[in-house]
């Protein structure tokens, strides 16, 4: 008896760009705007230490990105491309005169009631935030440029989880400041710009059937950062499990 082998990998053709596109797309289906924590949150089911938690440890995340960039753009010889990434340093960070999404997320802090010491000092940040949002910059800082830059492609669920916010928060929190959400509205344009490029980069350099499904490989990595930041917070805020609470 003969069995046929159908051999897998660099043999397949690869995905049209439009189908590799769509593939990326699809991914969304695993974002975190689907974890029990964030419908709980969008669908005004969370208490104010869940939104208080929520923030602080999201706070980890956002100082987390610029360095994520930076270590992307150490890597990468390419000047147009460092000239154009550059901005999503800026954007967090800030310039002269324009305060970034950093000082925009201290603001969303102060308008759930939190001081910016309290959140500036990590004090609340979870052991498993912290774990997910370095493994995330060690990945940008080892990875090629292209490779990094792909994981980036989050950023096409983006506008949506952020246009969920602004629409169901000011109705449910009615407690929060208004204030705290300009970082949501700066970030629809933001978020989508920054998908052009990053989505651009992505269909530019991964042409084979071999590296268009490790490019899906890596942003899935980059959904299950997002998704066990959110596991970390749930165990810790809804389960009132947080770390070492077995070892008390």
């Amino acid at each position: 008896m003969t069995v046929q082998v159908t051999e897998i990998g660099t043999d397949e053709q690869p995905w049209s760009r439009e189908e590799f596109e769509q593939k990326l797309r699809d991914k969304g289906r695993f974002y975190h705007i689907y974890h029990p924590f964030h419908v709980m949150m969008n669908e005004g089911g969370a208490n104010k230490e869940q939104i208080h938690g929520w923030v602080a440890n999201r706070f980890y995340y956002q100082t987390s990105i610029p360095i994520k960039d930076a270590a992307i753009m150490s890597n990468c010889r390419e000047r147009d491309v460092r000239r154009e990434w550059v901005q999503r340093i800026l954007d967090h960070d800030g310039v002269a005169g324009e305060e970034g999404g950093i000082e925009a997320w201290l603001r969303l802090a102060e308008a759930v009631g939190m001081s910016r010491e309290e959140v500036i000092s990590e004090q609340h940040v979870l052991p498993g935030v912290r774990f997910a949002c370095d493994a995330y910059v060690n990945f940008a800082r080892r990875a090629s440029w292209q490779e990094a830059a792909c994981s980036s492609l989050t950023e096409l669920f983006a506008p949506e989880i952020h246009q969920r916010r602004l629409d169901s928060w000011p109705t449910h929190y009615t407690w929060i400041e208004p204030q705290g959400y300009q970082y949501f509205r700066k970030r629809l344009s933001e978020a989508r710009r920054d998908v052009e490029h990053g989505l651009t980069i992505t269909l530019d350099y991964f042409r084979t059937r071999e590296q268009q499904e490790h490019a899906l490989n890596i942003l899935q990595f980059k959904l299950d950062i997002l998704w066990t930041m959110l596991d970390a917070m749930q165990m810790a805020y809804v389960h009132n499990q947080p770390p070492f609470h077995s070892c008390q």
